[in-house]
């Protein structure tokens, strides 16, 4: 969108800048505080359990950039004051954006390593839970290690660090890609330090905490009603116990009705009809089939059962819709390119010619690929705000050549040693994962600015099944699949994570230094932290609580390599109802677009592909939860619409946190072997009736 600079006001209304005008901005150690790395600390670990939390229970995991940079103003604000009270500390430095800006950066990196480094997905889906407990493909199976994931995450988050910052004046100025999400994150940010946005953040984090609180004071109240597995309310069978042996069940999990208030109501109800399709209908459909497709003894979490089948059947569906929104983000970008590359001319400069000079600098006169990206900051019709931005953004001067060497480094280092920590995975296939990571980063980074849609998981997917399919079954595949599948999701989503906080630095004036700075620290974070917490989580469930987690993504993941690696142990019948389903998928995906796009007024009633084909791999509890926030929200905006679209949001949050903070402190519990005193049963009254009557046969002591 063009903007025309008329003094004081742009076509986007008040310009923001001209509100700071008079603040200077802060040198790199004026930035990144001592402050500022307590902070981001003490959130990053809070976040990373809470992130930790929902990708081991429902594969979901919302934006955290709202809270973290919340909390963060909040915390540094409150750090300040209790210094002046207590210590009297003089000449404290003033908190900027620009401070909060990496609080926000260095969190936001740290839990997002929840994501891109396959705690719920691939990493999980290694080892022999995922496998539905068969150990008899030992080559197959990899057990989660601290060492090996903390070893592989920094080689494969570090490089998607590097891969992408050569382009990061074409995508931030050239281009000027939205980021929806960095440019939302930005906004907040900048309003946050005016005394208007002051006065609301302190009331939002006021109710975050409520929120926050409550939610961990009711997560303790019911842990002392859970003595033992099926205890206690989280088994609560609000819809009779009928429905509750078919998993339709309310478990009052804070987390989850705070993910239903975050989400649209679109997603929540395409949820809770995939479930009712998937838990009502498929399930009781091939129960009918045991003994005949399938064995009658196998554990309800055997991918040879109904668990396979209908993992298989949501793969098929996932796989379907995320090829068709592939192939028209790729068309929709493409187009957009075509666009804007009409309206624009190549310039060609002379050696350093324009503004703070050219990365591809050497002296000679050259027509850059890109044409002269500083050149953007001097085109005409400027705003301010764009003229001020673009000035900070491209002062500081990161060497090409650096960068190009750190990734080429850290390249070869990858080819030596992940397949020492993973010897089902080749040298070659690393290499080439390696050398095509650039290309594929940059069209997945201009989409995700354009789109706000992160496909580094359908990449990782497609990654998987080339591995695994080169490498086969008898030598591992299923393995080579999933660490290739790592390989690209480390690399790629970090990439568009820095880009994204390098677009909410743009807009809050940090520089790309320092961005990168922050992005460093954090990534190095929660390169630590999450595997120790993830290792807090599956010690649990190794010590018998099996409750603690469900990992419907892991299995998912696992199907995927399995099918891509050999159809060896696959379900009866089970590609014939991939194939049906597949079909379905696909027709209704281009029948949704097709709605859309001619504004037909169904398309509003046209449920979700990908949200109905979730539902199929997780418990039916959780789009019932989800469902359930999504209702509480619709009725309190109802109620009060005032109030809702402001504090909504901060409440949700404080449940997720809150939710997540408590099951940490009970998993740290069960490790210590602390166990609840109380156990709450639900039973039929026919079997209170004879467990009433064989209590009576016992003697009385």
């Amino acid at each position: 969108m063009e903007q025309v600079d008329d003094g004081q006001h742009t076509q986007e209304g008040v310009s923001t800048e001209r509100a700071f005008e008079a603040d200077p901005i802060p040198s790199l150690s004026e930035t990144i505080t001592a402050r500022a790395i307590a902070a981001s600390f003490i959130l990053g670990v809070a976040l990373c359990a809470v992130a930790m939390k929902i990708s081991l229970n429902s594969g979901f995991l919302p934006s955290l950039t709202v809270p973290a940079g919340l909390v963060g103003f909040y915390l540094v604000r409150a750090w300040i004051r209790a210094l002046d009270c207590c210590f009297q500390v003089p000449h404290q430095l003033p908190f900027t954006r620009q401070e909060n800006t990496v609080i926000q950066t260095c969190v936001v990196a740290c839990s997002a390593i929840t994501f891109s480094g396959g705690f719920g997905t691939y990493i999980l889906a290694m080892g022999k839970n995922a496998a539905g407990g068969d150990v008899r493909d030992g080559k197959n199976i990899v057990e989660p290690s601290i060492g090996r994931t903390v070893a592989f995450l920094f080689l494969v988050s570090f490089s998607g660090m590097f891969v992408l910052m050569p382009f990061r004046k074409v995508m931030i100025i050239r281009h000027r890609l939205t980021y929806p999400n960095g440019m939302a994150t930005a906004h907040l940010i900048n309003s946050f330090h005016t005394p208007q946005g002051a006065s609301k953040a302190r009331q939002q984090v006021e109710m975050l905490f409520r929120s926050l609180g409550g939610t961990m004071l009711w997560n303790m109240f019911q842990w002392f009603f859970a003595a033992a597995k099926g205890c206690g309310f989280g088994v609560f069978p609000i819809f009779g116990l009928e429905a509750y042996k078919h998993g339709f069940y309310f478990d009052f999990s804070m987390s989850n009705i705070g993910i239903g208030m975050l989400c649209p109501y679109t997603i929540t109800v395409s949820m809770f009809i995939g479930s009712v399709v998937s838990w009502g209908l498929v399930s009781p459909y091939l129960a009918t089939k045991a003994g005949v497709w399938y064995s009658s003894h196998l554990s309800p979490s055997s991918l040879s059962g109904i668990r396979g089948y209908k993992v298989f059947i949501g793969v098929s569906m996932i796989l379907a819709d995320g090829l068709f929104n592939f192939l028209s983000i790729v068309a929709y970008t493409l187009h957009t390119m075509r666009k804007r590359r009409s309206r624009q001319q190549p310039i060609i400069i002379q050696g350093g010619g324009c503004g703070g000079g050219s990365e591809a600098d050497d002296g000679d006169t050259q027509p850059l690929p890109f044409h002269c990206l500083n050149a953007a900051a001097e085109q005409p019709k400027k705003s301010f705000d764009d003229r001020r931005r673009a000035q900070v953004f491209l002062r500081d001067h990161i060497s090409n050549s650096v960068n190009i060497a750190c990734y080429v480094l850290l390249s070869m280092v990858s080819v030596a040693a992940i397949p020492y920590l993973y010897p089902q995975m080749r040298r070659a296939h690393v290499a080439l994962i390696y050398l095509a990571a650039p290309v594929v980063a940059f069209c997945d980074a201009y989409a995700f600015g354009v789109t706000d849609m992160n496909l580094s998981s359908t990449y990782g997917k497609l990654a998987m099944v080339l591995v695994g399919s080169s490498v086969g079954r008898n030598d591992g595949g299923v393995v080579a699949g999933l660490v290739a599948c790592g390989i690209v999701m480390g690399t790629m989503s970090n990439a568009n994570n820095l880009m994204q906080d390098l677009k909410t630095g743009y807009l809050t004036l940090t520089s790309p230094h320092t961005v990168f700075i922050s992005q460093a620290i954090g990534t190095a974070l929660g390169c630590v932290v999450n595997p120790v917490m993830f290792w807090a989580f599956y010690r649990v469930v190794q010590n018998g609580d099996t409750d603690v987690f469900d990992a419907p993504y892991a299995r998912v993941y696992r199907s995927i390599a399995m099918l891509s690696a050999g159809q060896d142990g696959i379900p009866m019948h089970s590609l014939w109802l991939c194939k049906l389903f597949f079909a379905l998928a696909l027709a209704l995906s281009v029948f949704r677009e097709v709605a859309m796009w001619k504004r037909w007024r169904v398309a509003r009633y046209i449920p979700s592909i990908i949200c109905v084909a979730i539902a199929f791999v997780v418990p039916a509890r959780i789009p019932i939860d989800m469902f359930v926030g999504s209702l509480v929200l619709y009725l309190w905006r109802r109620a009060d619409p005032s109030k809702a679209p402001t504090f909504s949001m901060a409440v949700a949050s404080g449940m997720i946190c809150g939710d997540g903070l408590g099951m940490l402190l009970s998993s740290t519990m069960a490790l210590m072997h602390a166990r609840a005193p109380i156990c709450i049963k639900f039973m039929s009254r026919t079997d209170n009736v004879k467990l009433d009557a064989f209590l009576a046969t016992l003697p009385v002591t």
